[in-house]
């Protein structure tokens, strides 16, 4: 039997209340729109009905779970990303504060710590002190046995510098081989002892795998007056402690405002020698090299002075350590090497054919790192026409033994250029005979520390022969320099030295003296030159 057709229902009265799905309709729309302003939270309630509006109500509720599991993902992912961005960025700055290579703190970090410190200081109180820490001759360590045995040295120093220091304090290395302490409330008795604790620990031995390092320091100190920043604390303790490298009896200072115009008058003298090159301002003078046995002139040493505007004449000793520390002593160099030249080349027509007359030429250590140093040495003895042969540059003991591939370059390039090349000073740096015959060198000038007592001390004069004998035995030549008087003379020639300068024959002098000597023939100390006695040696 067919389905019963359904009756259709009977309208509502008036007034009558909406049926059951009308309300549910009512909560479709309200739950739209929370979910719609962004309350995922919302839940529309389904009827017993289980129809097709309680079907769209059930298919909201999923949505907006759904969506409240999304975007609680979310929120949960940019949580972790913030907290990852926060993480990095607080690794950023500490890599950023920190030395990649001890691990203690970077000049940075010390600037922050010393503003704060001096930020936090209270009228009447002690305030920060600085202690800047330089350690001498670390140069020789690379140098001698590499960068990486350099970085150990670093490494074990930065931590001896935190042991000591305290747990109060700020250590940081600037840079190179130069650190800092900072004391963030200290006395003059409390930075006096930090320094002297400091002294002590940097100073034990440090084993190496293959050598031993003994440490050396010299350490600036300067206790912050009221009103200073943080770099003028910086600057007075690294004045400081320069002063304190220039004193080898006391290699701990505090900061004295007389040490900052030394180092004021080190800058204007530094800006007037670069000027000095340019306005024509130096000068040389020569001393003659002898022949001990017969007082013959066999050369002379080219020694440069300056004749500066208004202090007069300023010996060598008083600016080739500032022309090497500033990198201008390369400049000087080569002017002296070329005038030198160009002033043997005028002596020529008095030098008899059959006679070795040398040029000697003092070079320093930085100007071997010169990549260019063998062009320029060729180029100058072309243009004057010098031979390779008669020029003889001079190099301490030190530079030689200390360098590194370019310097080594450069010296077995020069002696195949045929230049001579010397060992200056011999004796008073690292004084191995063992290293002799492995070294580019023709001659060797003995020191004048060595000969200085030999007359009135036979078991310094017995020492002095065995030298000279070992220099020989090596096939190398002596120069002896420093020879005062005629008993030093005598004893050298006794011992068969064939060389040998100093003032017992003559001080250093013009350029017109020696073509003097030159053109008369004269021999030394028979037919001595008088000379002022302002005129002093370079050495």
């Amino acid at each position: 039997m067919p389905d019963a057709l359904p009756v259709p229902s009977e309208p509502q009265p008036s007034g009558s209340p909406l049926p059951e799905q009308d309300d549910r309709l009512s909560q479709v729309v309200e739950g739209i729109i929370r979910i719609a302003s962004g309350n995922l939270d919302t839940h529309i309630p389904v009827s017993k009905a289980r129809d097709q509006v309680d079907a769209v109500i059930t298919g909201i509720n999923l949505l907006a779970g759904e969506l409240n599991e999304v975007y609680a993902d979310f929120e949960e992912r940019v949580e972790t990303r913030t907290r990852e961005l926060q993480e990095a960025h607080l690794t950023m700055q500490k890599m950023a504060m920190t030395d990649p290579l001890t691990g203690v703190g970077n000049r940075s970090s010390l600037q922050q710590a010393l503003d704060i410190a001096v930020s936090a200081r209270k009228d009447g109180e002690p305030g920060p002190a600085v202690l800047m820490i330089d350690l001498d001759g670390f140069k020789d360590i690379n140098d001698s046995f590499g960068h990486h045995a350099g970085d150990l040295v670093l490494i074990e120093i930065a931590a001896r510098l935190v042991a000591a220091a305290g747990s109060e304090s700020v250590v940081a290395r600037l840079g190179g081989d130069e650190f800092a302490v900072l004391l963030q409330v200290s006395t003059s008795q409390q930075s006096r002892g930090a320094a002297l604790r400091i002294m002590d620990a940097l100073k034990r031995r440090i084993p190496m795998e293959d050598m031993d390092v003994w440490p050396r320091a010299s350490i600036g100190i300067h206790l912050a007056n009221a009103h200073e920043s943080a770099s003028d604390i910086l600057l007075r303790a690294d004045t400081a402690m320069y002063a304190a490298k220039e004193d080898v009896h006391r290699r701990i200072k505090v900061f004295e405002p007389m040490m900052l115009y030394s180092r004021q008058l080190r800058r204007e003298t530094a800006r007037e020698l670069r000027r000095a090159v340019l306005d024509e301002e130096l000068f040389l003078e020569y001393q003659p090299v002898v022949d001990l046995e017969s007082g013959r002139l066999q050369g002379v040493e080219a020694l440069v002075r300056w004749n500066h505007p208004r202090r007069g004449v300023v010996m060598p000793d008083d600016f080739i350590p500032l022309a090497e520390e500033t990198g201008l002593i390369v400049g000087i160099g080569r002017w002296v090497m070329r005038a030198a030249l160009e002033q043997l080349e005028r002596w020529r027509p008095l030098l008899a054919s059959e006679e070795d007359f040398l040029l000697r030429v003092n070079l320093a250590a930085l100007e071997l790192q010169s990549l260019d140093l063998v062009d320029f040495v060729r180029d100058s003895l072309r243009a004057t026409g010098t031979k390779p042969g008669e020029l003889v540059l001079e190099i301490t003991e030190s530079a030689l033994l200390s360098g590194g591939d370019v310097e080594t370059y450069s010296l077995r390039s020069l002696q195949a250029l045929g230049v001579g090349l010397e060992i200056d000073d011999f004796g008073t740096g690292y004084s191995s005979i063992s290293y002799l015959r492995r070294l580019p060198v023709d001659t060797v000038k003995v020191d004048r520390s060595l000969i200085a007592d030999i007359a009135g001390d036979d078991g310094q004069l017995r020492f002095v022969d065995a030298v000279h004998n070992l220099i020989r035995a090596a096939g190398l030549e002596a120069v002896f320099e420093g020879i005062e008087t005629a008993e030093q003379a005598e004893q050298l020639r006794k011992m068969g030295c064939c060389s040998g300068q100093g003032y017992y024959f003559s001080r250093p002098i013009p350029a017109s003296q020696i073509t003097v000597l030159l053109q008369e023939g004269r021999t030394l100390p028979e037919a001595p030159v008088v000379l002022p006695e302002a005129a002093v040696v370079l050495h």
